[in-house]
């Protein structure tokens, strides 16, 4: 990768925010095959995308998002188990 792409890069996963599909469309004009770039930067881990879900490399979905903008954020702990929710309604369950 060029050095300029990779700054262009860098600038979206400092500055995007959720919707993260809908912005990588509409506002920073990615193609699809650049989306896991920028998640995996995001999420600070190795991801894969199937159907506007986000996979961590365990298979749990950490990010989804639905077609009109709806987001919903997950996080694991080492095991597995799920630790954290969020939600685009502003509902947050921690330590669950």
């Amino acid at each position: 990768m060029n050095k300029k792409y990779i700054k262009y890069i860098e600038y979206i996963v400092n500055d995007i925010e959720k919707p993260y599909f809908i912005n990588m469309r509409d506002n920073y004009g990615l193609k699809d095959n650049e989306y896991e770039l920028v998640l995996s930067k995001i999420f600070n881990q190795s991801v894969t995308i199937r159907d506007n879900r986000i996979y961590n490399t365990n298979g749990n979905v950490i990010y989804r998002e639905n077609s009109n903008g709806k987001w919903y954020k997950n996080e694991y702990d080492e095991q597995g188990n799920k630790i954290y929710y969020e939600n685009s309604n502003g509902d947050i369950i921690d330590n669950l």
